[in-house]
């Protein structure tokens, strides 16, 4: 029997489940990467995403050649041809894949008419695997993050004294919330130049015959597991410590801040979770760093990444199509080109995504799914922006944190609120007022804000069915005081606006 190993691009680690068992007989197992641009067509990814992953998956393949596996690496149409035809030639008689994150790649794995034995091995990317997440849902009134959050930090023993949590408390967050106060100066981020390899696929992807979206230079991504490891040190060193009080916060012209930049590396593979998990943890007891910032940081990690992949599988496949609002207005062409709009805060985080693919949570949460949600755009429209936009962007990543905690689209499976906000939350968290035509505390004049306006109009829309939001019900309660002539002219600028952006 030959066993033949298919390493896709988002599972690029040598201790991945597939490749581990024959680790002791690398010289005897064959191995193939593919880059198909049949997938790529599938929507206009950003240019960026796509020099990061066909970087990473060419260095990858390095990586093991020097290893000494052998390494098959083809770039073709699709993926079926390439693979039935190295089946052949190699003779394998049983592929081995570790089991795909996203669920439509693992249901066309599924469909392929293989001449071998197909073995899907489980995934080992995450601390959850998909059955644990089922056994910890399974009875649950709802599956609150906080909830399966806690669970982790027992189960992995993280930022725990006992049986309790260092510090009295699961969660910081209050501490982490702090808005802009003075000059802030995050430290600059580690980047790197790019490579012969990096080059190569840069001029592949400015000239391929596939629909794109930003830009693909300057690139400055990590593109190795080496590199990656090296974004982590710095972060640990350099912005850990100052990462919490201002996670949320948003300054014109600086594109990061205190933040990681460690997703598009963890979704790739070339980091794991739990060495980033402990990198953090022992940090904070080597260094004496702040517990808000480090349990911050951890729980992004352990807390709502795997909680969005395990949810991602657990939820049934009418969930990506939810739509709880029954909001139907196309998205509108400034998505695709920052220029083309006005208010200052979606251009600077638009045309920061078209630059370098990244926006961070804040920005993503309270700038583009904000106005996405009370501006009633379809939800399946913005997911698919998100997933091609995002150099960070899975199916699994932008299911469930688009559809349900962005747009609240499922109607409360993720979230317990929507995450809908006017003007004022803008102005207290960042800079991008002081430099916008609109007025932030205009709600139907001249200079009324569109996150104002649309703000009102979601609420005064969607009134019968937000009441059963416990949460909203004081929110609501302010609709009361609107005179009847206010309402309408706020009914109207939202209809205008729309018009003016279709």
């Amino acid at each position: 029997m030959t066993v033949g190993v298919w390493v896709l691009g988002d599972q690029l680690w040598t201790e991945q489940a597939a490749l581990q068992p024959c680790a002791d007989r690398p010289s005897a197992t064959p191995v193939i990467l593919i880059e198909s641009l049949q997938h790529v067509r599938h929507r206009p990814y950003h240019q960026q995403k796509l020099v990061l992953v066909w970087s990473a998956m060419r260095h990858f393949a390095e990586e093991l050649r020097q290893a000494e596996w052998p390494v098959t690496y083809v770039t073709a149409e699709d993926f079926e041809a390439p693979l039935r035809q190295w089946i052949r030639n190699q003779g394998i008689t049983d592929l081995r894949i570790m089991q795909p994150a996203d669920r439509p790649f693992a249901q066309f794995i599924q469909s392929l008419e293989l001449p071998c034995n197909l073995t899907i091995v489980p995934n080992n990317h995450f601390l959850w695997s998909i059955d644990d997440f089922r056994q910890w849902a399974k009875g649950r009134k709802n599956l609150l993050m906080e909830y399966f959050y806690r669970e982790g930090r027992q189960r992995f023993n993280v930022l725990m004294a006992g049986k309790h949590p260092i510090g009295g408390r699961w969660n910081f967050d209050k501490e982490n919330r702090q808005p802009l106060r003075g000059n802030l100066k995050p430290p600059t981020p580690h980047w790197f130049a790019p490579d012969s390899i990096t080059q190569a696929v840069i001029e592949q992807v400015k000239t391929g015959d596939f629909a794109t979206y930003g830009q693909a230079e300057p690139f400055r991504w990590a593109v190795t597991r080496s590199q990656a490891l090296q974004v982590l040190e710095h972060f640990i060193e350099h912005r850990l410590a100052t990462f919490g009080p201002y996670q949320d916060a948003m300054v014109t012209d600086e594109e990061t801040m205190w933040h990681a930049l460690l997703s598009p590396y963890l979704n790739l593979g070339l980091l794991h979770p739990l060495e980033v998990i402990r990198s953090a943890e022992r940090a904070y007891h080597e260094n004496n760093l702040a517990l808000s910032s480090v349990e911050g940081f951890i729980r992004q990690v352990l807390g709502w990444r795997e909680y969005m992949y395990g949810l991602y599988h657990y939820v049934d496949e009418s969930y990506f199509q939810k739509n709880w609002f029954q909001h139907t207005q196309s998205l509108p062409r400034f998505f695709w080109n920052a220029s083309e709009i006005e208010m200052n805060c979606l251009r600077q985080t638009l045309s920061q995504v078209e630059r370098i693919g990244y926006a961070h949570h804040i920005q993503r949460l309270m700038i583009l799914s904000n106005f996405a949600l009370i501006s009633g755009l379809s939800p399946q429209q913005v997911e698919n922006w998100f997933h091609a936009a995002f150099i960070d962007g899975y199916d699994w990543v932008m299911q469930t944190n688009v559809i349900g905690m962005g747009l609240f689209a499922d109607g409360g499976v993720v979230g317990s609120k929507p995450y809908a906000s006017s003007a004022n939350y803008i102005n207290k968290m960042s800079d991008y007022c002081k430099q916008c035509r609109y007025n932030p505390t205009d709600r139907t004049g001249d200079t009324a804000c569109p996150f104002n306006f649309f703000y009102w109009d979601f609420l005064d829309r969607h009134r019968h069915v937000l009441q059963s939001q416990g949460r909203m019900s004081f929110i609501l309660r302010n609709l009361d005081k609107f005179s009847d002539t206010e309402l309408q002219a706020i009914r109207q600028k939202a209809s205008d606006w729309h018009q003016q952006h279709l």
